[in-house]
């Protein structure tokens, strides 16, 4: 939806292209594999009614810091990404955007950001400044730790406990099954994703879960999926949910099913639609939690 809407923009001027791919407002995966997990902790903090203006502010703020996310990913990767098949022909790699231009633009999302966090409450804005560091220090990780899906997992989850501050302006124990849940979850499938640049990675030295993994990339990949399996049936637990939620966690359990027939053989194809298919994955866990409170 969010790519159909950003298109006709997208045809105004080259200049104006240029930046929906910085920010990748073109490729919306990103924000969706950040918004479901938001909008779990939201509906489980507010126990399915969550307030109308906290829903705006994080979905407009998921798809704002995302957006900021890949600008400051791309700029760390500006010398690399101009030698890896993917993304040779992204704006900074081919110099159509300027580091400069690139700096300013995530300092404007951050801002953005910033001032919709100022709209929640104390415990929300700080929060918000780890959030902020994780999501700037994720793109330099790959240098020196082969573990930078962990840190974009816990970028990518950290949303969760700011969910719960804004909603229920506390941080009970059980969000943190949902927080380690997201963060084993974002590990696999961006393992998946780093599966598609591994050959690419090698040559140019930069490095992944996938790279560490080796030849048992696709058992870790389980393993991984089977423990946010656990800790989102933990969950269910925790916060009472009923059939509606199991059902949704069924049909994360059969897209995982197969994502592992796509990168059975590992190719890079396959392994790209296997990550693009964990968006209906966290789809359908969200419908889960959103069913359960509803007709319950």
């Amino acid at each position: 939806m969010l790519g159909l809407l950003i298109k006709p923009i997208a045809r105004i001027n080259p200049k104006v292209n240029d930046y929906i791919q910085l920010m990748r407002l073109d490729r919306p995966i990103g924000t969706y594999l950040l918004l479901w997990p938001t909008l779990w902790a939201l509906w489980l903090a507010a126990e399915g009614v969550p307030d109308i203006s906290t829903l705006i502010i994080f979905v407009v703020g998921v798809i704002l810091m995302r957006a900021a996310g890949c600008v400051i990913n791309d700029y760390a990767d500006r010398h690399f990404d101009g030698h890896v098949q993917r993304t040779r022909e992204r704006p900074l790699a081919t110099g159509r955007i300027s580091e400069r231009q690139a700096l300013i633009t995530f300092a404007i999302l951050v801002g953005l950001s910033g001032l919709l966090v100022l709209l929640t409450n104390a415990l929300t804005i700080k929060l918000a400044f780890v959030g902020v560091a994780l999501a700037a220090l994720y793109p330099f990780c790959k240098r020196f730790t082969f573990y930078p899906q962990v840190i974009l997992g816990a970028a990518f989850s950290w949303a969760i406990p700011m969910a719960f501050a804004a909603q229920a302006e506390a941080l009970p124990l059980p969000l943190w099954l949902v927080f380690l849940a997201n963060l084993l979850w974002t590990v696999a499938y961006d393992t998946e994703y780093a599966m598609c640049d591994r050959e690419d990675d090698l040559r140019i030295g930069i490095k992944s879960t996938a790279i560490l993994f080796g030849e048992a990339d696709k058992l870790i990949i389980g393993l991984l999926q089977g423990l946010t399996l656990i800790c989102l049936l933990l969950t269910g637990l925790r916060f009472e949910l009923g059939l509606y939620y199991y059902l949704g966690l069924l049909g994360m359990t059969l897209g995982f099913a197969w994502q592992h027939w796509l990168i059975r053989d590992r190719d890079r194809n396959a392994c790209l639609s296997a990550f693009l298919a964990n968006h209906w994955a966290g789809m359908l866990v969200f419908i889960g939690i959103a069913l359960n409170y509803w007709l319950a």
